[in-house]
């Protein structure tokens, strides 16, 4: 019944914007939450991730001070924001929802993709000229 629903990809020039949303059937207020991409051929990485109320985040070397990971836990929606896109974030987005790592767990937990048990069905950004 849990689910999680991407919306906002979609084909961009480089150096442009996206924000994408990722909507919640569920409570998510407790719940760390993360992005995550998978590109063709490629294997699922991390994107960012942000602690269950709101207060740290963290990103992957590739999008940090491009990308922005925030929430709005009274709307059960966690959103990122892309700037300065480039070709290579092409892939699918993907949020999830880790509903067991702790607040002390969050650093060594964001970034594993094993740490989150509810996954939506992803979003396609493509950044092509």
């Amino acid at each position: 019944q849990a689910q999680l629903v991407e919306s906002g990809g979609g084909l961009v020039q480089p150096g442009h914007s996206l924000r994408l949303s990722c909507a919640a059937s569920i409570d998510i207020g407790a719940y760390h939450m993360g992005w995550f991409r998978q590109a063709p051929e490629k294997e699922r990485e991390f994107v960012a991730a942000i602690l269950w109320n709101g207060y740290g985040t963290i990103y992957a070397d590739s999008v940090k001070g491009r990308f922005t990971i925030s929430r709005d836990n009274a709307m059960n929606t966690v959103y990122l924001q892309m700037n300065g896109l480039k070709s290579e974030d092409t892939a699918v987005y993907y949020c999830a929802a880790d509903q067991q790592s702790s607040t002390a767990d969050f650093q060594n937990s964001a970034t594993r993709i094993g740490s989150y048990g509810l996954w939506g069905q992803g979003t396609q950004v493509t950044v092509s000229s």
